[in-house]
């Protein structure tokens, strides 16, 4: 969130320095308009904006990084960040809260002003006649003016029409606007600057269409001098301002050739781009490496010294130990394997010398035959009773199943769990839904068990078959990660077979260079097999190996 509204600001602030260097002092007021309009909206969109790129996947890099930051100055920083986020967002809030309950004031006090004062209506205008002295304003229709002066015809007929002008251009509509993003983005000097210029310019829209009925420039200006002020009116409303006098006077005598126009408006479509390049997001997506590219090795090269003394303390033990009064832990010694292997040469002939173990023993002889003689096979089994076409059969019929609600009761007896649609149901729950419906759908999985499952449904019940079972029953990559990584603790040897010189023995590699496999290959397979007495072997397949 933060970061969106860094970019967001900073697309506001581009657009609008642009705007103050090359295009306020032009007299295409109506493209203006639009800009500054424009604009908010698109410093808005641009941080939303994602491109996505395909690379191949990186090779694993050998580099292991090492970091010993301490753990109570990791723990005082992350509450000291945790305090100053809760600050911040506790001061943005309070001015939310600030800006809206402003914006709310000035909305009731227009509205007031409306109800509590005498209305005069000319054509599609509202004149609020006011009995204080204030500054000529316009809110949508409505033209808030004095009364005593309009009522002496005190105000001079282009006053109002620049009034009139507001009104008819709907300028409190993009006031509005800039007041709503004022208040969820008050922090925001550019956006506080971007609601001024976007008044100015509305005097710029008025001046023109007053200068346009034909009414002398110098005696307009004369007249804007006459009602300008230094009160502030209320923010929601176009006023006639002294700080906007000098400005409008300039603007009134400036005529911007088309060609001017034309390159001014065409150097907007590079600024776009370089803000869209610079503030859009772009997310890289690594591709799957191919089944028979080779992933290179990550090997531990030596041993950690907390590994070489565990690995002193378990050989010394059971270098102590007799071979007439020994006892071998099976764990113990497939740790001790694993560490030996992580450790550097240097290490082993340090080290306490690895303990003899004995082999272990041999299989049991297969069973011989003994001259006993063996037992008589049984009897086979009887032909069931057949019955000839057209004779009568005295075979008794095989017994009726019973009644859906009587198996529901017989099951209740026995205990069972039921389930309706797929949710746990009471057995009473189940005898009520039978009795309602007598054709709903039973499916009884282990009656005979001590405790059987009923599966109630209205719809049709799939009975899944040994090959489906089979294939839901493939493990996925989550699974196999799993696996190894229990097997690794359990001190087993990981041998891939990627088709490479390694192709007949297989070669070695540790515990995470086979996670690191299994999670970027597709395709392959991954088999356990008991090493015997002291450890297992997992050999990891690429598809076709």
């Amino acid at each position: 969130m933060e970061l969106y509204v860094l970019k967001s600001g900073a697309c506001l602030a581009a657009f609008f320095i642009f705007y103050k260097l090359l295009l306020e002092s032009t007299s295409m007021h109506v493209f203006k308009r639009g800009y500054l309009l424009g604009t908010v909206v698109i410093s808005f969109l641009i941080p939303l904006v994602t491109f996505t790129s395909y690379t191949e996947a990186s090779e694993l890099s050998n580099t292991i990084l090492i970091t010993t930051a301490s753990e109570g100055t990791e723990i005082e920083r992350l509450s000291m960040m945790d305090l100053l986020l809760k600050a911040m967002w506790i001061i943005y809030v309070l001015g939310v809260m600030f800006f809206s309950i402003r914006f709310i004031k000035n909305i009731l006090a227009i509205l007031f002003r409306i109800k509590q004062n005498q209305k005069f209506k000319i054509d599609h205008f509202v004149n609020v006649l006011l009995k204080e002295m204030v500054t000529p304003h316009t809110f949508f229709n409505y033209i808030f003016l004095n009364k005593t002066k309009f009522e002496a015809k005190e105000i001079p007929s282009e006053v109002i029409l620049h009034e009139q002008t507001h009104a008819k251009q709907k300028h409190s509509v993009d006031i509005l606007i800039m007041e709503l993003l004022q208040i969820v983005f008050w922090f925001n000097p550019f956006v506080h600057w971007l609601k001024h210029a976007v008044k100015l310019n509305h005097e710029f829209l008025a001046d023109r269409a007053v200068l346009e009925k034909g009414i002398a420039p110098q005696n307009y200006q004369n007249i804007l001098l006459t009602f300008s002020s230094n009160v502030p009116e209320n923010n929601l409303a176009n006023a006639i301002h002294y700080s906007f006098i000098k400005k409008r006077l300039t603007i009134m005598k400036t005529n911007t050739s088309k060609r001017t126009i034309w390159i001014k408006s065409i150097l907007i479509l590079p600024l776009l781009a370089i803000l869209l390049l610079s503030f859009s997001t772009t997310e890289v997506i690594e591709k799957d490496l191919p089944a028979h590219e080779i992933i290179p090795e990550m090997v531990q090269e030596k041993a950690t010294a907390a590994q070489v003394a565990e690995y002193n303390k378990l050989a010394k033990k059971y270098n102590s130990q007799s071979d007439d009064n020994r006892f071998i832990v099976k764990k113990e010694v497939e740790r001790l394997i694993y560490l030996y292997d992580v450790m550097s040469q240097k290490q082993r002939k340090n080290a306490e010398p690895f303990p003899s173990f004995p082999p272990p023993p041999p299989a049991p002889d297969a069973p011989k035959p003994t001259d006993a003689k063996s037992p008589p096979p049984p009897p086979p089994a009887p032909d069931a009773p057949r019955v000839k076409k057209g004779e009568k059969s005295n075979i008794p019929p095989p017994p009726a199943p019973d009644a859906p609600i009587d198996h529901v009761i017989k099951m209740a007896k026995k205990g069972a769990t039921f389930y309706y649609e797929g949710e746990k149901v009471s057995s009473d729950k189940a005898i009520e839904l039978i009795k309602k419906n007598n054709g709903l759908n039973i499916q009884t999985t282990g009656a005979n068990a001590a405790n059987p499952k009923v599966r109630i449904s209205k719809k049709p019940i799939v009975v899944e078959t040994k090959n489906q079972a089979a294939v839901n029953s493939q493990p996925t990559k989550k699974d196999m990660v799993a696996q190894i990584e229990k097997l690794a603790e359990e001190g087993a040897l990981f041998l891939l077979f990627d088709g490479g010189p390694h192709f007949k023995d297989g070669q070695k590699i540790t515990s995470k260079r086979a996670i690191e496999i299994v999670k970027k290959v597709n395709g392959l397979t991954v088999d356990v097999k008991d090493g015997g007495y002291i450890y297992k072997i997992v050999e990891i397949r690429l598809a076709g190996c």
